[in-house]
């Protein structure tokens, strides 16, 4: 009797065991960030820039829609330089968000862009006192952003 009872011990032990520590060596995607919508995102020092993607109907000119963080004490001015573009200067206050194309504000103009609608554009962000940063951007066309495209 005692043996069975020992034996349905060890079984559950090791049941329990087997069943909770499957997590130490499983893969969590939960950890691993990702960009969710349709833009791409940056962070360039104490600027987080979200959802950064171009709204053109015809690859010339763009509208340049993204959110912008900026967690630290200071304001800060980020440098927009589009590839084959003129650089656009942005200001952003510190402990503040700013949204460009949202139902409350306007998109930044992006002129002489010349991409590929449905393709990727480089555009170099840099923040005041900060190493810049070169990422491909999605240009879209206003099937799904309307009202957005220049």
């Amino acid at each position: 009797m005692k043996a069975r009872l020992a034996a349905s011990a060890v079984l559950a032990l090791g049941l329990a065991v087997g069943a909770t520590g499957c997590s130490m060596v499983t893969y969590q995607a939960t950890t691993e960030h990702y960009d969710a919508s349709d833009g791409v995102s940056v962070t360039v020092g104490e600027l987080a820039l979200r959802n950064i993607l171009v709204v053109s109907e015809d690859g010339e000119d763009g509208n340049l829609v993204m959110t912008v963080v900026n967690t630290g004490e200071d304001d800060q001015t980020l440098n927009i330089e589009p590839t084959g573009a003129d650089p656009v200067e942005l200001e952003v206050p510190a402990h503040e968000t700013v949204v460009l194309g949202s139902d409350d504000t306007e998109p930044l103009l992006l002129e002489g862009i010349d991409a590929e609608v449905g393709g990727l554009t480089p555009i170099f962000f840099h923040a005041s006192g900060e190493e810049g940063i070169e990422k491909d951007v999605p240009v879209l066309d206003s099937r799904l952003y309307e009202g957005l495209a220049p």
